[in-house]
């Protein structure tokens, strides 16, 4: 069951999603109603950037990117934007919650994934996002992407198309940094 910060977030990443520039959406939808308060952009890092928001009056700091290539088997298959994300809501008690938003619904019991280097971590689906399946690995991941110079995402939509999205880690570090001192606990 997605619990209250996932559901927050994805509030979040809607309303972001929405008034990005140049974001765009594959599918025709109505824009959402607005979110009760906009992220607020409060740095880039190459392609990361620094976000802070208050949804629901509780603050949320959050760093985020586009993917560098995003891929689907079979080819071309229609998505919504695609995101990563790595949250931090000091009201709780979360740090550095990795999260990808891929587009489309995902298959609850696929194998999903983020892989950094040579390690490979399982990520579980609710909805069209993806989260640590193990949250003890989670600082170990955020440890690997900071270090590292790519994340390749992979998921398993409900129809059965295989996704494959290919994130740079450039500025991941300095946007966690900035996310750090702007949601401290």
């Amino acid at each position: 069951m997605m619990s209250v910060g996932q559901m927050g977030m994805i509030a979040v990443a809607t309303a972001l999603v929405w008034n990005l520039p140049g974001a765009t959406v594959a599918h025709s939808q109505a824009r959402p109603a607005a979110a009760s308060t906009e992220p607020t952009l409060v740095g880039q890092f190459g392609v990361w950037g620094a976000y802070v928001a208050a949804p629901g009056g509780k603050k949320t700091c959050f760093a985020l990117a586009k993917p560098a290539s995003s891929k689907t088997n079979p080819p071309n298959r229609p998505r919504d934007p695609v995101f990563a994300f790595i949250s931090t809501r000091p009201g709780d008690k979360v740090k550095d919650e990795v999260s990808v938003i891929v587009g489309y619904p995902l298959k609850v019991d696929a194998h999903n994934s983020i892989e950094v280097g040579s390690a490979r971590y399982d990520m579980y689906a609710e909805g069209d996002g993806l989260w640590i399946r193990n949250a003890a690995e989670e600082a170990r991941l955020v440890e690997a992407l900071r270090a590292g110079a790519e994340a390749v995402v992979k998921g398993v939509s409900t129809r059965g198309t295989e996704t494959t999205d290919v994130f740079s880690l450039k500025g991941v570090t300095q946007a966690l940094d900035k996310v750090a001192q702007e949601c401290r606990g």
